[in-house]
């Protein structure tokens, strides 16, 4: 039985002081109550400020956005603006090329970070304390104090030196030009560098050291070897792990905006034609009329819906992905250790 904060075995029963203490103890507990109901729906609101807004300003017509009275719900649901946005991003190839670089990019960053975090987590190498300080380095780091030689080697790609000593015999180096490709996403994901490749491993070594290493003792007495218990035993074991770094490296890449934006020259992902839409709608303003489209004169007045649109299309994709994940997501950031 839980006490209240005071006594009340001093009051007479049914004494006036008695009744007034309880009143005081509901009276407590309906203040605070009250004040987490408030502080919780006050989060809430702040969080989903800007869904509801996008939501809003999406389906409102030319006539809801100069009415001063229409704040929240459209008084005539029109889809012109979802039109208008969808064409100006151009949204099928933009959505194409975003899943183009984000599936082959996770899965080879995903692959590369549990090999490195188990080999941090269980295997003693020379120099695995430095290697590992390089590898906190890098997530301190950001990309762009180093973005001017990562182009350079993507621009004339020498496969890793081999082009050059090619060119010792034929007089010229072999290279490739990487830009405007999703092969740079994949070069640098499978080799540990890709979008916060550091963070992944990091996260997996955490959980790796935190499984009981009975499981890799009973494996190898089975007969199995390292990489044998890693794929057979450990891996089927970390379900939770995978679906966290999966909806971390999803909503990196799927976000990522600088690096797509130096690396690609035409047709962008959405992450850069979203940024870039203020432009879009300037340059597309001519010739939209038909399919959904408006005129100049009306895209300057449905200006603010078609962004609002734009963001709402980019924004479900990641939505519908996180819905499916959320408890593979929960259960793998709890047993990884990661706070804040």
């Amino acid at each position: 039985m839980v006490k209240p904060p005071f006594s009340l075995r001093r009051f007479p029963f049914g004494s006036s002081s008695e009744r007034a203490a309880r009143s005081f103890v509901r009276a407590e507990r309906l203040v605070r109550g009250l004040g987490k109901a408030v502080l919780l729906t006050g989060l809430c609101f702040v969080m989903l400020y800007p869904l509801l807004f996008i939501l809003s300003s999406s389906f409102k017509s030319r006539e809801d956005i100069y009415n001063p009275a229409v704040v929240w719900i459209p008084q005539e649901f029109s889809l012109q603006a979802m039109k208008t946005a969808f064409r100006v991003l151009d949204y099928p190839q933009a959505l194409l090329k975003t899943l183009m670089i984000l599936v082959p990019g996770v899965l080879l960053q995903l692959a590369a970070s549990l090999l490195a975090g188990y080999g941090f987590a269980r295997f003693r190498f020379p120099c695995r304390g430095l290697l590992f300080g390089l590898l906190i380095f890098t997530i301190i780091v950001p990309v762009q104090t180093y973005i001017i030689p990562l182009f350079v080697n993507m621009q004339q790609f020498n496969f890793f030196g081999i082009g050059s000593l090619v060119g010792l015999f034929t007089g010229s180096p072999l290279t490739l030009n990487l830009i405007d490709t999703p092969a740079v996403f994949y070069l640098l994901a499978a080799f540990g560098m890709g979008i916060r490749s550091g963070l992944c491993i990091f996260i997996i070594r955490q959980f790796f050291r935190n499984m009981p290493v009975e499981l890799e003792e009973a494996a190898m007495i089975d007969g199995c070897g390292s990489l044998k218990t890693f794929l057979r035993v450990m891996v089927p074991n970390t379900l939770p792990l995978i679906a966290t770094v999966l909806v971390f490296s999803i909503v990196w890449y799927y976000n990522d905006y600088y690096l797509s934006a130096i690396f690609f020259r035409t047709e962008f992902p959405l992450s850069v034609s979203l940024t870039t839409m203020s432009q879009l709608l300037g340059t597309y303003s001519q010739g939209l009329q038909g399919m959904g489209g408006m005129t100049g004169q009306e895209l300057g007045l449905m200006k603010e819906p078609v962004l609002a649109c734009g963001c709402l299309l980019t924004v479900v994709p990641l939505v519908l992905a996180y819905v499916f994940l959320q408890r593979y997501f929960t259960e793998g950031v709890e047993r990884s250790g990661i706070v804040g």
